[in-house]
């Protein structure tokens, strides 16, 4: 009996002059593997008789006078050949390396046939729920060694290693998920699907016992319920299980919040950031032992819902066995029929079924079938869009007893601890009442609600659907009476959106709204629901709305009602209802229970300090925002980054406008100036991970940034406030609260509107400073603060918050450079 003959691999990395293809080779590193082992390693300097680059020798470490002592090519190209020749040729981006030195040795006379495998595209597909696959990036999740990066044969150990991670990741995959990425491996280039075939002859037949299949899809079965373990009734001793240090101001506020458990009133809960608010109500609520009731807590955004999920629910699992589990909307659920129909129909786009070899392997790895756990599908939106879960569930489909969707509402009733967003929460209640009915809700951020629960109050409609649903509906030749109608309503959606471009009122007049109603209501089309209740007779306002993206903009129908809806008739009794902020008190004269229509309630304010460490710059030589275009203020504010940027200290840039953003971003892209940016390089969450790992020290951000994301991984960081957060005065939402307020008798401004701009910056500002040995340097380049009557009062309530200083902006350059020393 003949033994079988094993597979060699030699992967491969090389040291260039460039990253073209006639770039002559400086460095080649060479590692042999055979039989899950290496066997073999090679590495050499090649004189390219040229002199390299700054770049190359920063880049490498190499250097000319290295090279000049190394051999030529020539005489290491028999042993190179000679060693890889019989092998599949392995490299990371191996089209570069292969290419490059099969040309090399072409020229000496040696041609390199030898088949090819990319571990970048192995990696994208076996590691679905990375963002980034760069050599060093890999190196830090998979704990790689890479101590010598850019070097030829460090690179190649590193790479050789990351193979032999991939061989064994798919050696504990189920041979039936290998046989349906084996049927797909076609789209990977060059011969990367030898890998998996090997794979696929050496697997064992049987699934292991925490799989299942369905309909020819391996999936992870979902994880068995913990046996919760009794908490102490006291929050120091809990503090210490969970491994954390004792805080006064933590246990003051959790004092708060244990007093009031009994009371049936709703309480208001106001402390500063920074203190622990998280374990600071979890703790007690959970110390609670009657009946073990549900504690449902409510977070502004599901990336600090995510958070939550990632930091103190897998804390208070590791130690008291709480179950927790974190509820989204449906879309946010990959829906398996759809999923199944996709691989059933032949695709040409190779980035689709690659996508599809990821969600195979993802399906063997995911608890909940969260689709914000697949990291790069923005790459390809469209493809994801359609396997979003849209909530419903046939009785009939393959999947209804592991339909994700499904699973996520069930554990949600078995889960002590449910952690959810304001938008869905407002959803769930609407839906079902019995939702929050008997639990302990607590809701964080409270002061976000307001304006969370306004826009549920309001419709929203995509006028660029809206539009090309229309124009479907006419390419159906439909009966003349129905085209006319249709016609109609076509143009006169046109017309109001060319008034719109040309900058005319935004408001819809009332007697084109009610034109508009009738049209829709004479055409009682399924197709047309969403129009008809945009333009629902409960609003009196409607407007159009447009909101930027990197390489469009998109426009919004808007409806709403001039009254201020009453949440506290919207909510159904609870056990206990805590709100919980960093400030709730507007003014003197409005609150937020005022707001939100609470008559009797409980309120608590825990004592503010100020935040030691953490200093204040306004920049007074900044122009006025107010006397300046857009194009002047975006070159003012480019011109300011680009020195801060210059700091190399990790740095937080916010802006109330996205469409500001996007066009600083370009202005630093134009000066060559690296930095992450929100909705440019990624969501909100996965450019902040980008951030913590250091791939960029500049961030520009806005919308969740102000107040839903903390920076606490760092031990020192800047925070740019790029302008007064002040609502938009045009805003129909502030003319609506402006009514309310004048009718109670308020001054809307000073009452209301200034107020929230100063809780806006101080929760800005606090985000930057969530531990006591950080440091947190904060400039605002707004001179307003100076020039302005209002700005006495924003600086005075600021410098409680911190220490504050005026000056130009040179001088806050000089200081802030000692300051974060």
């Amino acid at each position: 009996m003949t033994e079988k003959k094993t597979r060699k691999y030699a992967v491969v990395d090389l040291e260039a002059t460039g990253a073209h293809q006639t770039a002559s080779i400086i460095q080649v590193g060479i590692v042999i593997l055979e039989n899950g082992r290496v066997i073999e390693s090679y590495e050499t300097d090649v004189n390219p008789h040229e002199p390299l680059s700054q770049h190359i020798s920063d880049l490498t470490g190499i250097t000319d006078q290295q090279l000049e002592k190394a051999p030529d090519f020539s005489q290491v190209a028999a042993h190179i050949f000679g060693l890889i020749s019989d092998c599949v040729f392995v490299a990371h981006n191996v089209k570069f390396d292969a290419n490059l030195l099969a040309e090399h040795l072409f020229l000496e006379g040696y041609e390199l046939l030898t088949p090819r495998v990319d571990t970048v595209e192995l990696t994208q597909v076996f590691y679905p729920q990375f963002e980034r696959y760069s050599l060093s990036s890999l190196s830090e999740q998979l704990e790689l060694d890479l101590s010598d990066a850019h070097t030829a044969i460090a690179d190649a150990r590193a790479t050789a290693q990351l193979f032999l991670k991939l061989q064994d990741k798919m050696a504990r995959l189920p041979k039936l998920t290998l046989e349906n990425l084996l049927a797909l491996s076609d789209n990977l280039l060059f011969e990367s699907h030898l890998v998996i075939e090997e794979a696929f002859e050496a697997a064992k037949p049987l699934l292991e016992d925490c799989f299942e299949e369905v309909g020819g899809i391996v999936l992870r079965k979902p994880k068995q319920l913990l046996q919760e373990r009794r908490l102490s009734a006291d929050f120091a001793t809990n503090i210490a299980l969970l491994g954390l240090d004792r805080r006064k101001k933590q246990e003051a506020f959790a004092s708060f919040l244990e007093k009031h458990i009994d009371d049936g009133r709703v309480s208001f809960l106001e402390a500063q950031a920074g203190l622990g608010k998280t374990f600071g109500y979890l703790l007690p609520l959970l110390a609670q032992q009657e009946g073990e009731k549900q504690i449902i807590l409510s977070v502004p955004t599901k990336v600090l819902q995510d958070q939550i999920m990632a930091n103190e629910a897998r804390k208070l699992a590791q130690t008291f066995h709480i179950n927790a589990h974190s509820l989204k909307s449906p879309r946010n659920y990959l829906k398996l029929d759809t999923f199944y129909a996709s691989l059933k129909n032949h695709e040409d786009n190779r980035l689709v079924n690659r996508y599809k070899m990821q969600l195979l392997v993802w399906l063997t790895e995911t608890d909940t079938g969260d689709l914000d756990e697949i990291q790069q599908k923005q790459r390809y939106a469209a493809y994801f869009d359609k396997l979003k879960h849209d909530g419903s569930l046939s009785q009939t489909s393959l999947f209804k007893d592991v339909d994700f969707w499904q699973k996520s509402h069930q554990r949600a009733q078995q889960s002590r601890l449910l952690i959810t967003n304001h938008a869905y929460l407002l959803t769930r209640i609407e839906d079902d009442q019995a939702f929050v009915k008997g639990k302990y809700l607590v809701l964080d951020e409270a002061q976000k609600l307001f304006l969370v629960w306004e826009e549920f109050t309001r419709s929203q409609l995509n006028m660029g659907e809206t539009l090309q649903t229309i124009s479907s509906l006419l390419d159906e030749d439909p009966p003349i009476l129905q085209r006319r109608l249709l016609e109609s309503l076509q143009f006169e959606l046109n017309h109001l959106l060319e008034q719109f471009h040309k900058q005319v009122s935004p408001q819809l007049k009332a007697n084109l709204v009610q034109r508009l109603r009738q049209d829709v209501k004479e055409l009682d089309c399924e197709q047309l629901l969403d129009l008809a209740k945009a333009l629902d007779e409960r609003f009196s306002l409607f407007w159009f709305e447009e909101d930027y993206f990197e390489q469009h903009r998109q426009i919004y129908l808007k409806s709403a009602s001039m009254d201020v809806m009453d949440f506290s008739a919207f909510l159904p009794e609870t056990r206990k209802t805590f709100l919980v902020s960093a400030t709730l008190q507007m003014s003197s004269q409005v609150s937020l229970a005022d707001l939100l229509g609470f008559k009797a309630f409980t309120f608590d304010s825990l004592e503010k300090e100020p935040s030691q460490g953490q200093s204040i710059w306004v920049d007074q030589s900044m122009p006025p925002v107010d006397h300046l275009d857009e194009i002047e203020y975006e070159t003012q504010l480019i011109q300011r980054l680009s020195q801060l940027y210059k700091l190399h200290q990790p740095t937080l840039v916010l802006f109330n406008s996205k469409k500001t953003m996007l066009a600083v971003s370009d202005g630093l892209d134009r000066l060559h100036l690296p930095h992450l940016t929100q909705d440019k390089n990624g969501t909100a969450f996965n450019v902040k991970k980008r951030f913590d790992r250091e791939e960029s020290h500049f961030l520009l951000g806005t919308g969740s940034f102000w107040e839903g994301v903390d920076f606490i991984q760092q031990d020192k960081i800047l925070e740019v406030i790029t302008r007064l957060p002040f609502d938009n005065p045009e805003d129909f939402m502030v003319k609506k609260i402006n009514h309310f307020l004048k009718k109670s008798g308020k001054r809307p401004f000073y009452d209301y509107t200034l107020p929230v701009t100063i809780l806006r910056l101080k929760q800005a500002i606090g985000r930057t400073k969530r531990r006591e040995n950080q440091k947190s340097a904060v400039v605002m380049l707004d001179s307003r603060l100076m020039k302005k009557s209002y700005g006495k009062i924003i600086y005075k309530s600021l410098s409680e918050t911190a220490h504050l200083a005026s000056q130009n902006f040179d001088q806050i350059m000089s200081e802030i450079a000692k300051f974060l020393i």
